[in-house]
């Protein structure tokens, strides 16, 4: 529904009418009716009226011929206003979700579509976690579309139980040799993700004005984190990490010497025509690197798990651990933190310091 001016020409120039008209949609056709007022806020008071008379109801029937479009619009207007930062991935689930709603009326998704959505996807080879990322657009722009009274009743959309939880990281060892096999310029990215376990956009994104070498600080701004929050990590703990931001910004001022270009973010190309250009995509120099030292199917992310798992070996107490990563729940730390079966030897072996009458008071609170 809509009210407006006609226009009209006079003497060569567009003029308005000082009266009101709407436009309102019933059964898929279009009606235009004068309100008679020249007060918008009492047309639209008319308007409403009108709409209750014919169909009985105040609800906007122009969602007869809104369209999957009208909805897709919505959610990227949503991600707008909200400055929402995945708007990458939710460009990607929109344009899944096109592939088979493009045609559709909004009236028309319903359950049975919606279901028939998700054994495509799955067929397709899609991981029911990759589906639920798409369906969570879905019943956003289903719940935006209520809002604009461009739905009535849209239905529920249920996300799959997801199973693919990975568990994958690494040692140190590990590390080490993937380090080597990588090219020098993704060693330092790499290395600062083993150790901090920020996330790859975190790190890619942080410029030489958010590290302070003389006081040994790196820093996450607030509003720049996934939960908002701001994070720093204290580099004087970490020798290693320290001397490779230090030989970064050696490797800096080489560069804007060579080329007179200005190098703004810490993690950049070190050669070639593209150096001092920020690093943004590695995934085929990654897959070499890992298929190489015989951890094929590592994802950069499992780095972030495997920082996690390195500050509670440390002893750092797991709030304190949460901070620095950047956890808000401990039900997602703990799905990051993986107790493998070195840390469960490491910590029984505690046990054997016990005076041998403790050991038997604590197998036999174990054997009930």
């Amino acid at each position: 529904m809509s009210v407006y001016r006609r226009k009209y020409k006079y003497n060569g120039r567009v003029c308005e009418t000082s009266v009101w008209w709407c436009s309102y949609y019933i059964d898929g056709r279009r009606y235009r009716e004068s309100t008679g007022e020249t007060a918008k806020k009492k047309a639209k008071e008319w308007e409403r009226n009108r709409m209750v008379a014919r169909t009985g109801s105040g609800f906007n029937t122009e969602a007869d011929h809104s369209r999957f479009c009208h909805l897709a619009q919505l959610v990227r207007d949503h991600y707008r206003r909200e400055r929402n930062r995945s708007a990458d991935r939710m460009e990607l689930s929109l344009a899944h979700l096109e592939r088979t709603f493009a045609d559709y009326r909004l009236k028309h998704i319903t359950r049975a579509a919606i279901g028939a959505f998700v054994e495509t996807r799955l067929a397709e080879g899609a991981k029911p976690a990759t589906v639920n990322r798409d369906l969570a657009q879905l019943r956003l722009g289903l719940r935006l579309a209520q809002e604009e009274r461009l739905v009535q009743n849209p239905p529920k959309v249920k996300l799959l139980k997801e199973r693919n939880i990975r568990t994958g990281f690494v040692d140190r060892p590990e590390m080490d040799t993937l380090l080597r096999l990588l090219p020098a310029y993704l060693r330092p990215l790499s290395l600062a993700g083993y150790w901090l376990g920020w996330r790859m956009r975190e790190l890619l994104s942080r410029e030489w004005q958010h590290v302070d070498l003389r006081e040994g600080w790196l820093r996450l701004e607030p509003g720049e984190t996934k939960n908002g929050q701001g994070r720093a990590f204290p580099l004087n703990e970490l020798p290693e990490l320290w001397e490779m931001l230090e030989a970064q910004h050696v490797k800096r001022r080489e560069i804007e010497k060579a080329t007179g270009r200005i190098v703004r973010h810490i993690f950049f190309h070190h050669d070639g025509a593209r150096a001092g250009e920020p690093i943004r995509d590695f995934r085929h120099a990654w897959k070499k690197a890992t298929q190489a030292a015989g951890l094929e199917g590592l994802l950069f992310h499992d780095l972030r798990r495997s920082a996690a798992r390195n500050l509670v070996r440390a002893g750092i107490p797991e709030g304190v651990a949460m901070e620095l990563i950047g956890h808000k729940t401990r039900s997602i730390f703990d799905r990051y933190c993986i107790v493998d079966e070195k840390m469960l030897r490491e910590q029984t072996a505690k046990l054997r310091r016990l005076p041998r009458g403790e050991q038997r008071k604590v197998a036999g609170r174990i054997g009930g």
